[in-house]
């Protein structure tokens, strides 16, 4: 991505509301049309889809080929009573029927800062909690079919999932998403320089 002549140094961060049918983030802020980028990273918006495998696929590959450093899954959550960050996936197909990889660890644990995001949230006026449950959704077998396909090792990308109670205002939504896209940005580096010819 080009900035003027000189190429944008600074990594993205995917976000991606898994359902479409959650329309709460919207990740261009004003009328420029342009998506919003925490400081010192950018934001690759991913539209959701109703394809929970096709999503996951298409999300890992986006990991895989470096065309994000990070990725933040974003959706609702059951409960009503606080944003929640996902801390771990089960292994389950999503009918839940069966294990979806029987060769697979049982649980994936994010990797994206948790406790760090849980305490912005909640300095920003926003209730939140990290959570161990795995609820029942896409959500959940997405992020799961992401983390295993992670390369084992401390260099691996930062991946969570945030979810907005039913009630939570759109406001509140992008204002929880940024906060949580801005701690993950703290972490990253910038992208190495490009080669001498």
């Amino acid at each position: 991505m080009e900035s003027g002549l000189r190429p944008d140094r600074r990594p993205a961060i995917a976000i991606c509301a898994w359902d479409p049918s959650f329309t709460a983030w919207d990740p261009v802020e004003d009328l420029s049309g342009e998506p919003w980028h925490p400081v010192g990273a950018r934001t690759l918006p991913v539209p959701g889809s109703a394809a929970a495998d096709d999503l996951a696929t298409e999300l890992s590959a986006m990991l895989a080929r470096g065309e994000c450093s990070a990725l933040l899954l974003v959706g609702a959550t059951h409960h009503s009573d606080a944003f929640r960050l996902q801390l771990r996936a089960e292994n389950r197909r999503l009918d839940r029927h069966d294990r979806l990889d029987h060769t697979g660890p049982g649980v994936a644990r994010a990797t994206a800062p948790a406790a760090e995001i849980v305490r912005d949230l909640n300095q920003a006026g926003l209730a939140a909690v990290a959570d161990s449950e795995a609820e029942e959704d896409a959500g959940s077998y997405i992020l799961y079919r992401i983390l295993a396909d992670l390369p084992d090792g401390a260099a691996s990308p930062a991946v969570g999932l945030i979810r907005a109670p039913a009630e939570a205002q759109p406001a509140k939504v992008q204002s929880a998403v940024k906060t949580a896209a801005g701690v993950i940005a703290r972490h990253l580096a910038p992208l190495p320089r490009p080669a001498l010819a």
